[in-house]
């Protein structure tokens, strides 16, 4: 299929090009709907006017309250004072695959950028990959975002708010977003509160009513946080980036792995499937000359034998200025089928959004280069 892309280039406000604070304010976003009865409560409103804010946010998809017409005005200019939006702002926007791939830089309050990427595909699904942190810690050898370090947790407001933009894109071509992916930039399990909070919101029966099935939550193998996940009220599904099947490689490319080696991500693994009856995904990027040949596949295989799991393989998307590179078609075939014939599932990721640099941190990079 050839690929298309559409770059555009958007100036955010002055006003949020200038802000350097730390830290969001609360919005409501924030905020859960009992919070915002609350509030409501405290400021002499009725109950239900956090019901018709919760709405017109969540199940109208309005971008701001100023244009829930339900409210009166006043109500409108207090909660927008009071409660303001998370200020994030499309920075610059690419896309690609006809536009079924669309990324989006956003520029935060304080100047600081993250990316999420929307994918459609023919079946009428529409996905998007959310960013829960600004950078990332983790310092993964093959991930861009690492590259550029780490600056802060995002809140619960800011994490949503880069998934009802994209919602409110689909809303306008008559569509509807059906899966939600944590596995952009940072790691969620590194700010859980914010993350929980906003899994919660989405499923909150008053608004989207998102269903937790559709919702995956990625983490380069956080065990502490793993096995808290596994009693989680609502089933939401969980990722795990594996990348090799042994703590000497796997130390070499994620240092995540010196504070929890293999042995115990597994225990974690199994005992999340256990407690939860929940099959557990992991991520595995193929890297020439690295973690791809078929040794490792039969290793990979003996690791994860008997696990209620699934093993999705991605090909390494390049990193400008990594000497990384991706296997061959026939290298990614054969890393395939050998796990296959162990009678473990797995797929391979179809590579999307390639030519706009999709893979979360790129863009990032670029931008920055580019000044």
């Amino acid at each position: 299929m050839n690929t298309t892309i559409e770059t555009i280039q958007l100036t955010p406000r002055p006003e949020v090009a200038r802000s350097r604070s730390p830290k969001p304010p609360v919005g409501v976003l924030d905020l859960n709907l009992e919070e915002l009865r609350a509030w409501c409560r405290e400021h002499d409103e009725p109950e239900y006017r956090a019901t018709q804010i919760w709405k017109g946010l969540y199940t109208d998809l309005r971008a701001d309250v100023g244009e829930i017409s339900t409210l009166p005005a006043a109500l409108r200019t207090r909660v927008a004072d009071d409660l303001p939006m998370p200020r994030i702002e499309p920075l610059r926007s690419w896309k690609a695959d006809g536009g079924a791939t669309h990324k989006v830089l956003f520029q935060l309050h304080d100047g600081k950028a993250v990316e999420s990427v929307l994918m459609r595909y023919e079946d009428g699904r529409a996905t998007v990959c959310v960013s829960s942190q600004a950078g990332c810690a983790m310092g993964c050898v093959f991930c861009a975002t690492g590259l550029g370090g780490f600056d802060r947790n995002l809140s619960a407001g800011e994490i949503l708010a880069q998934i009802l933009y994209f919602a409110r894109d689909l809303k306008r071509e008559g569509r509807r977003l059906t899966n939600i992916v944590y596995m952009g930039m940072g790691e969620p399990l590194a700010n859980p509160r914010a993350v929980w909070r906003s899994i919660e919101n989405l499923h909150e029966p008053a608004g989207m009513h998102f269903s937790p099935r559709r919702i995956t939550v990625s983490t380069v193998g956080i065990v502490p946080q793993i096995l808290r996940f596994a009693e989680a009220d609502l089933p939401v599904n969980l990722a795990i980036s594996l990348h090799a099947p042994d703590d000497e490689l796997r130390g070499a490319m994620m240092p995540v792995n010196h504070r929890w080696p293999i042995r115990e991500l597994m225990d974690a693994a199994r005992e999340y499937t256990e407690r939860s009856g929940r099959r557990i995904s992991f991520e595995y990027a193929l890297i020439a000359g690295s973690n791809s040949s078929i040794e490792h596949a039969r290793a990979l295989a003996d690791l994860l034998r008997g696990m209620l799991c699934h093993v999705n393989l991605i090909p390494l998307n390049k990193v400008p200025g990594s000497p990384l590179e991706p296997p061959s078609p026939e290298a990614v075939r054969a890393f395939q089928d050998t796990l296959l014939a162990a009678g473990i599932p797995c797929t391979v990721r179809l590579e999307r959004g390639a030519d706009i640099l999709a893979a979360c941190g790129q863009l990032r990079i670029e931008h920055a280069q580019s000044g």
